[in-house]
């Protein structure tokens, strides 16, 4: 039974799955978005979010810790200057997980993990979105504005017929 067992063991051994989600968390921060096993991707979800949010403190203390599990230093550089500023206002929900399907050699459900702020085609459909709701707005302004002065006009011009 696994009554209150936390996390999965992907079939490896501790230092194996430490090493594992060391390695797809700097993927991830590397590369914005990684292709994994739907298992890993979503183990790696949690181990990223608790880093991210240990880099929001942006304090010796946390370099430090992120220093620990990621050893790149560019990547870690990359966290502090680049990915904290963008998502500091959110207060969680750093990472999206995208099912893809079974691979084909071992039918394993394979998914996308990337980070939420940096998907592209999402946030581009999101401001063509924005901008065409602010198109249809600013249209159906105009047509009130024209029909208040065409309703002007109409009053205008009826007294003017009465003489």
């Amino acid at each position: 039974m696994r009554h209150r067992v936390k996390g999965r063991k992907l079939n490896r051994t501790a230092s194996h799955r430490a090493a594992l989600m060391n390695s797809l968390a700097t993927s991830l921060f590397k590369q914005k978005r990684i292709k994994t096993t739907l298992a890993k991707a979503k183990e790696a979800r949690s181990f990223v979010e608790t880093l991210i949010t240990k880099a929001k403190k942006n304090d010796l203390h946390a370099k430090r810790q992120i220093m620990s599990v990621i050893h790149d230093k560019e990547v870690v550089k990359e966290i502090f200057g680049e990915i904290v500023p963008k998502i500091a206002d959110r207060p969680g929900g750093y990472t999206r997980v995208i099912k893809l399907g079974q691979r084909h050699g071992d039918a394993a459900e394979l998914a996308i993990l990337e980070l939420v702020d940096y998907n592209d085609v999402a946030t581009a459909k999101a401001e063509a979105r924005k901008e065409k709701r602010q198109a249809k707005a600013d249209a159906k302004k105009k047509s009130e504005k024209e029909q208040i002065t065409e309703e002007a006009q109409v009053l205008e011009e009826t007294p003017e017929e009465k003489k």
